[in-house]
């Protein structure tokens, strides 16, 4: 919609399932675009076609069969992020990070838009940037949540404010090592200029950016942040901002989320009174240590959104008594040994399933009782009777959900569909 915008002829390809693409095909024609599927009817295209440009989904890899096509072909290829970025004048946060993105997106659009600054969370997040470009409409800011998929074919992507929430090894089914990731990560900084921001979670190292920094973390003992959290409550500078129970977010990672909002904010000119008016009235979204319900004195906490170690770590350290962990899923490539220290202070008893289920047996049974299972709901038995009256069972699996569901949402709503189910 955007190339027809501007004036020129979109082609869609795709090498999925003929079958499954149906809807969305009949969809585009209907819309007066031309759909092109699967690589020998790619190819044929290509040939009798002159394409100017290839605007690639983040979720394509441009070295991969479809992608190459066009760039053998000589073809220039671009992401849709940088696409939508050559096309607006609007400036942009944008905010990036191995966990946290969503919620620091959510929270950073409310904050903005409650003090009267006009922002549309997008990116990686709800529309595509593409489309916000596409329709035309006047926003101040665009809070971009950009992931390193999105970041891996940016040339001119220039944000004023760069968030760095935190960094983990990650994605290593589409990297080839954390190095290649953590490198696709740090392009967000790579356009900034010394009137720009760059707001960092201590201790992180992102190298020379020229912008200016903010930092943040809520880590006990971290008093040499710019952003600190003691006695229950957010520091700035030496200034009390908030305190814990002033909104509805938990957990350390999550004040942590709203010390980068804040941040983000502050580079605004807004006051931390505004902005933690609105911060109270901040839903936390389903999946991310989500409270589904208390049974016989036991909670039961929904955290499918952790598809990986560190968002795994993140929720374990926020929590001050041993708990049940269901754990498990796809095979990503990652080593959860370093886990073993946390886990054994942390846990009381493991459920393992998924892909991995049988390999995280083995590598913590003899640190806590484990269980392995093949289903949601067989967790939920297990974990319930491995769990004492008044203790807390988390559903966090430290892997992506792809051998077992659509996403971590669909998990997320069969751990919820099952609690629920309890007597």
């Amino acid at each position: 919609r955007l190339v027809r915008k501007l004036g020129g002829t979109a082609v869609v390809f795709d090498d999925g399932d003929p079958v499954k693409l149906q809807g969305a095909v009949q969809n585009l024609t209907s819309d007066g675009f031309t759909s092109v599927i699967g690589l020998d009817a790619a190819r044929a295209c290509i040939v009798s076609t002159t394409f100017s440009l290839v605007v690639t989904s983040p979720g394509l890899d441009a070295s991969w069969p479809l992608p190459s096509l066009f760039t053998s072909a000589g073809v220039p290829l671009i992401g849709e992020i940088e696409f939508a970025w050559q096309n607006t004048t609007i400036p942009a946060v944008a905010i990036t990070g191995t966990d946290g993105k969503t919620t620091t997106t959510e929270l950073t659009a409310l904050i903005l838009n409650e003090c009267g600054h006009k922002t549309l969370p997008c990116g990686n997040y709800g529309l595509a940037l593409c489309e916000v470009v596409q329709s035309g409409e006047a926003y101040d800011v665009l809070t971009v949540e950009v992931s390193s998929f999105q970041l891996e074919t940016i040339t001119t992507f220039h944000p004023t404010v760069a968030v760095w929430l935190n960094f983990a090894p990650d994605h290593l089914d589409r990297y080839p090592d954390v190095e290649s990731y953590y490198k696709a990560k740090l392009r967000v900084f790579e356009n900034l200029t010394a009137e720009d921001w760059v707001i960092l979670r201590h201790g992180e190292d992102i190298g020379d950016v020229a912008a200016k920094r903010i930092t943040f973390s809520a880590e006990r003992g971290v008093d040499s942040a710019d952003f600190v959290y003691r006695d229950e409550a957010i520091w700035f500078r030496g200034e009390r901002v908030a305190g814990a129970r002033d909104t509805k977010l938990r957990g350390r990672h999550k004040i942590e989320n709203l010390m980068a909002s804040l941040a983000i904010g502050w580079t605004r000119g807004l006051s931390f009174a505004q902005m933690m008016e609105a911060a109270a009235k901040y839903e936390p979204a389903c999946h991310r240590c989500e409270l589904v319900r208390v049974v016989d004195g036991r909670e039961y906490i929904n955290d499918s959104k952790a598809t990986n170690l560190h968002a795994l770590e993140a929720c374990l350290k926020s929590q001050d008594e041993p708990v049940v962990l269901i754990a498990g899923g796809k095979e990503k490539g990652l080593d959860y040994s370093p886990f073993r220290s946390l886990l054994k202070e942390k846990v009381s008893a493991l459920v393992t399933l998924g892909e991995i289920g049988q390999n995280l047996a083995d590598l913590f049974q003899d640190l806590v009782p484990v269980r392995v299972v093949k289903t949601v709901p067989e967790s939920v038995q297990a974990a319930t009777a491995m769990a004492a009256s008044g203790q807390t069972i988390i559903f966090s699996p430290g892997t992506s959900s792809f051998d077992m569901f659509s996403g971590y949402a669909e998990r997320g709503n069969v751990f919820r569909d099952a609690v629920l189910a309890l007597p």
